[in-house]
């Protein structure tokens, strides 16, 4: 079969790769310990499924505005706007089902195919970034994440990749696969650089809430003159457990949001109504049960963090925001990917390789700590063992 070039240099997300080679072993009757898919194992929120539930009942189960309802839009702006005093207008949000429609449908509204419009974006980073811009017809500019910075950008290789064609960066802060978080400083130095070049941002926040240390995690948008050249994408389903609602937005200049919300018209359609009225309660309800989880976070960050320095040959940084803990293993000498695969077959535990999320992922695992402490304590003494063993 003929495809076309959008479809033919797609690849799946390593997550999803080895979450169904885990689910073979476990059906062949292996114990499989599950540190490899990247959502909180919580139950979304009683307040918001009962919100949900209401409103399935009350008959919000019905076509909806492509660019979201009036209620949810009026409430993510005003959250944003206090949580990072800047003005944000509800005709600046586009809400759709999940934050990956903010990614994919702004490169394709600002990326000219065959034009040389070239995208600088993180590596290691979320796949999609690179997919997204794969297939809106962009120039791929990975810029490294460097571990002696806390995971934040490879300024000097930056400002040799950002040029007149630059088009699009995008940042991710907290980031996934790091857990690292993107300095003020950076912050302003990539901004100085948009206004020099007249590129957009993508400041990917999916993670922004889940910092630890009471971190405050700064945004691009709030620099002076950035709202103009910024398009905030985030989400519900970390903050508030609700991956499976599929339900996230973007923020950006009015104009641009009019054109996203024709290309959700002729995509999605629309989003769930009874979805966003979960996403409303989810944001003007009871907050302490984001900080209760965060709690439980911080303390299996600390508890993985130690267990994997107490292994000799691997060094971790302690992350700053989101779930993941991405230990140097570099010192083996084994290719990031056959050791993640060794890992699960002999040692019964889901990991990622770094390079699952680009090249610059090499001498690097991902683990999702996004479980019980209980299950944390072994897998830390099953890859004792095996690491003891190479």
């Amino acid at each position: 079969m003929k495809f076309s070039h959008r479809v033919m240099q797609l690849e799946a997300e390593g997550a999803y790769e080895v979450l169904a080679r885990a689910n073979d072993l476990e059906a062949q009757g292996r114990d499989i310990i599950h540190l490899e898919i990247g959502q909180p194992d919580f139950p979304t929120f009683p307040n918001i499924n009962m919100a949900g539930i209401k409103a399935i009942a009350n008959g919000h189960t019905r076509y909806t505005a492509p660019s979201g309802t009036s209620g949810l839009r009026d409430v993510i702006a005003s959250d944003y706007s206090v949580r990072h005093d800047v003005e944000i207008m509800p005709s600046e949000v586009v809400v759709g089902p999940g934050g990956k429609p903010g990614l994919f449908f702004t490169a394709l509204a600002l990326i000219e195919p065959g034009k040389g419009d070239e995208v600088i974006y993180p590596d290691p980073g979320f796949p999609t970034y690179s997919a997204m811009v794969e297939i809106a017809g962009g120039v791929q500019r990975p810029v490294p994440l460097l571990e002696e910075n806390s995971f934040s950008f490879d300024l000097h290789e930056f400002d040799k990749l950002v040029n007149e064609k630059t088009k699009l960066v995008v940042l991710n802060s907290p980031a996934n696969p790091t857990g690292g978080v993107m300095p003020k400083e950076d912050l302003l130095h990539i901004a100085a650089a948009a206004q020099k070049y007249d590129f957009w941002v993508i400041s990917d926040e999916i993670y922004a809430r889940m910092s630890y240390d009471s971190l405050k995690v700064p945004s691009i948008i709030t620099i002076p003159g950035m709202k103009e050249h910024t398009i905030v994408v985030d989400g519900f389903s970390k903050t508030y457990a609700m991956t499976g609602w599929r339900l996230g937005y973007a923020i950006m200049p009015e104009a641009l949001a009019e054109r996203l919300s024709l290309l959700l018209t002729h995509s999605i359609g629309c989003t769930a109504a009874f979805t966003q009225i979960a996403g409303i309660e989810a944001l003007t309800g009871p907050q302490s049960m984001v900080d209760q989880m965060m709690e439980k976070f911080q303390i299996r960050r600390e508890h993985i963090v130690r267990g994997l320095n107490s292994i000799s040959g691997i060094k971790c940084q302690v992350p700053e925001g989101a779930f993941y803990a991405f230990p140097n293993i570099s010192s083996f000498s084994i290719p990031s990917k056959e050791l993640s695969l060794r890992i699960l077959n002999e040692a019964g535990v889901a990991v990622l390789s770094g390079t699952d999320f680009g090249p610059h992922g090499e001498g690097y695992l991902r683990l999702c700590y996004a479980n019980s402490l209980e299950n944390i304590e072994r897998a830390l003494d099953r890859l004792q063992t095996f690491f003891a063993g190479l």
